[in-house]
């Protein structure tokens, strides 16, 4: 086993999950991760936590420093390592390295490329004060920025979750923040009353909210100044943050001929297995199949990255495809200002998109009993096929939403119906819940739609 090699190209979140799994499987395995930054295993997740100050430095994203991969796990990484090709017929990566070329050969190979966010190229958008939050390495030079100029008017352009998690660190920081979104409305996933509470949070908390406008071009003498719209309009800015979404990293893959989906991102099989015998790929470089629409889908989250790496990274040490991932039903939460905003499953449009003959209930119920002092309304969604089966949920309160979320998640891995929901025996005590906790009132009122 001591000839064999796993070359692992990211060294993230799913790119280290597949080492130290590949490490747990094959003790005499050779391992070698290529980062193409200076930075590993670190939680970009937290990034907005550190620019609004509530995380005091970015050395609190570190889990761990290459050294102890090296001493601990005698795994090696090599930072600042791009890899530039993968050469299948050869078994080799070429890559550099202290910006050498040089080729190394695998038996094995993980692909943990991640995502990249988009920069949409318009004028401008080199000016100094204009970023993408993405890695590590664009926290620091937004950190250093904000510290040298002390910016007091800033931009957020696009209102998805990073747009919103970055207005809100503006705003904790005191800058004057506006956010600039071509839609019509915060949040495209989200629908209906839950949309409208988190635009009015935004607003109660003093973002100004900029509907139906495109960003054309950004303007000033070196930093920017100013941001254009479509509309005509120029807002002031100190500082921007671009957050119109990502896209996935498969230019090695296609350097290597392997097969994309039709969402754009590496196809692989529940094994974590390209359509390259040895090559896997894990992490928002990859689809994964969506376990209510039977689609494969792209759906870039930390969890999900971690969890394919670990079937990657022992798949890939064994030689034998034994472990599985099983795919995803779409589940996520942000903060926002006050408020827990989540969702599982499928929208409304999603599904009907997808062939469901789909409707859909709200309701709203206490977060805690009546009685007891700091409770607030939780806001629910539900999304239903025509015979009750759970397709999706959405919720929105001051509390108790994020733990909540995943009942309905854990409802949409069996195929639960509403009724099904409603016969669930859920933990009640008065601090924390009503009699009738919100998940079985919003099941109540579906089933008896």
């Amino acid at each position: 086993m001591g000839t064999e090699h796993l070359v692992i190209v990211g060294g993230v979140a799913a790119g280290l999950a597949a080492a130290m799994e590949a490490r747990r499987a094959a003790h005499e395995l050779e391992i070698t991760v290529l980062e193409k930054t200076g930075d590993i295993s670190y939680g970009a997740c937290g990034l907005p936590y550190v620019i609004s100050g509530l995380i005091p430095s970015l050395e609190r994203l570190i889990a761990h420093q290459p050294g102890y991969f090296r001493e601990q796990h005698n795994i090696c990484v090599l930072l600042n390592s791009e890899a530039l090709e993968i050469l299948p017929a050869k078994s080799v990566v070429r890559h550099t390295v202290e910006g050498a070329e040089r080729e190394t050969g695998y038996t094995s190979l993980v692909i943990a490329a991640g995502a990249s966010a988009i920069c949409p190229p318009l004028p401008g958008h080199e000016l100094g004060g204009v970023f993408v939050l993405r890695h590590l390495r664009d926290g620091r030079r937004m950190l250093q920025f904000i510290e040298q100029t002390r910016p007091r008017a800033a931009v957020v352009v696009g209102a998805g979750y990073i747009g919103l998690e970055m207005a809100e660190a503006f705003r904790t920081r005191g800058l004057r923040t506006t956010v600039i979104e071509s839609s019509g409305n915060v949040m495209s996933t989200l629908g209906g009353r839950g949309r409208d509470l988190v635009t009015e949070e935004m607003r109660a908390h003093g973002v100004e909210l900029v509907f139906g406008e495109r960003v054309v071009a950004f303007e000033g003498g070196g930093r920017v100044e100013r941001v254009l719209t479509d509309a005509g309009h120029a807002f002031e800015a100190d500082i921007v943050s671009i957050g119109v979404g990502v896209r996935p990293s498969v230019e090695l893959a296609q350097s290597a001929k392997l097969e994309i989906g039709e969402s754009g991102a590496v196809k692989t099989d529940e094994r974590q297995q390209t359509s390259a015998a040895g090559i896997y790929a894990a992490g928002d470089c990859c689809e994964v199949l969506h376990r209510v629409s039977g689609r494969h889908v792209w759906h870039p989250l930390g969890q999900p990255a971690v969890r394919q790496g670990w079937v990657a990274g022992a798949n890939a040490a064994r030689g034998e495809a034994e472990a599985r991932y099983h795919g995803v039903v779409g589940t996520n939460v942000v903060k926002v200002f006050d408020l827990e905003v989540a969702r599982t499953g499928l929208s409304l449009d999603e599904a009907r998109r997808d062939g469901f003959e789909a409707s859909e209930v709200e309701s709203e119920a206490a977060s805690r009993a009546g009685y007891y002092e700091g409770g607030s309304k939780i806001f629910t969604r539900l999304i239903l096929d025509r015979g009750g089966r759970l397709l999706g949920a959405q919720m929105v309160g001051r509390e108790g939403v994020a733990q909540r979320i995943d009942v309905y998640a854990a409802a949409l891995h069996a195929s639960l119906k509403a009724e099904d929901l409603e016969r669930l025996d859920l933990a009640y005590a008065p601090p924390f819940a009503p009699t009738i906790d919100p998940i079985l009132r919003a099941a109540h009122k579906a089933k008896n739609k």
